[in-house]
């Protein structure tokens, strides 16, 4: 059930050139309650008044199903706009307004296919992460899949990119897949891949039998990733969608 809070800035750090992780504890200092996948809502002021608000999926990584005390987001920082100026000023102990958790972008006990393909572009990376420790059970029984592919410009794009691929590295049936569709990396790695994640599908070969698939990110990228999958024969209820947008 949806709350309203106020949030204290404990912890600050880039993750990319134009994007900043945030850590926050509510001031009243409640844990916060949620279902990885879910997003709060950040209320302000423009400078003329009016109330507005931004939304941002909560990336923190509990154990998948308890309340937790330290609440992260990622921010990308959009040239001009109002949450950026909000957000890029803040400095540790400072305070902000939020409501939440929304949003039904989450992993569901129904499904029983075999294999999740996670799609993400920048910081639709971010519900994923949060999911992890859920995939970690999922995984564990030895029936189930999980691949990720998280498009970015370049290296220095893919948020919290060492991080998937530690799991990668410590779980078997979960693959990270870095698609970079400007410049590859100066090293590279054998999941690597050139262009958008939707370019990926084809060597993956979704089913209808076999896949749930989740996009979030880049409206253009989950529009493509949709149609893609569609043609692949997979149901519209087997594909779950996020679309973020920027906002001034």
């Amino acid at each position: 059930m949806a709350e309203h809070f106020t949030l204290r800035l404990v912890d600050s750090r880039m993750l990319a050139p134009a994007v900043r992780h945030l850590g926050f504890e509510r001031a009243d200092g409640q844990p916060l309650a949620f279902i990885p996948g879910q997003f709060l809502q950040i209320h302000f002021h423009y400078d003329d008044g009016t109330a507005t608000k931004r939304s941002y999926s909560v990336a923190t990584v509990g154990d998948g199903h308890s309340p937790v005390q330290r609440i992260e987001i990622a921010v990308s920082y959009v040239e001009g706009g109002a949450a950026t100026k909000l957000l890029s000023g803040l400095n540790i102990g400072d305070t902000i307004e939020a409501s939440g958790p929304y949003g039904r972008f989450c992993l569901q006990d129904s499904d029983t296919h075999p294999r999740y393909l996670l799609l993400a572009t920048g910081t639709g990376v971010t519900p994923y992460r949060a999911m992890l420790p859920a995939f970690e059970k999922l995984l564990a029984k030895g029936d189930r899949e999980v691949v990720l592919l998280y498009g970015a410009r370049n290296e220095t794009e893919l948020l919290y990119g060492e991080e998937f691929e530690v799991f990668a590295q410590t779980h078997p049936g979960f693959s990270f897949y870095g698609c970079l569709s400007r410049q590859p990396r100066a090293v590279p790695r054998p999941n690597d891949r050139p262009g958008h994640v939707q370019s990926v599908l084809q060597e993956l070969q979704p089913a209808a039998d076999r896949d749930i698939a989740y996009l979030c990110g880049n409206p253009n990228m989950v529009d493509a990733a949709f149609t893609a999958l569609k043609e692949f024969g997979l149901p519209i209820p087997q594909i779950r969608r996020e679309k973020y947008i920027s906002s001034r």
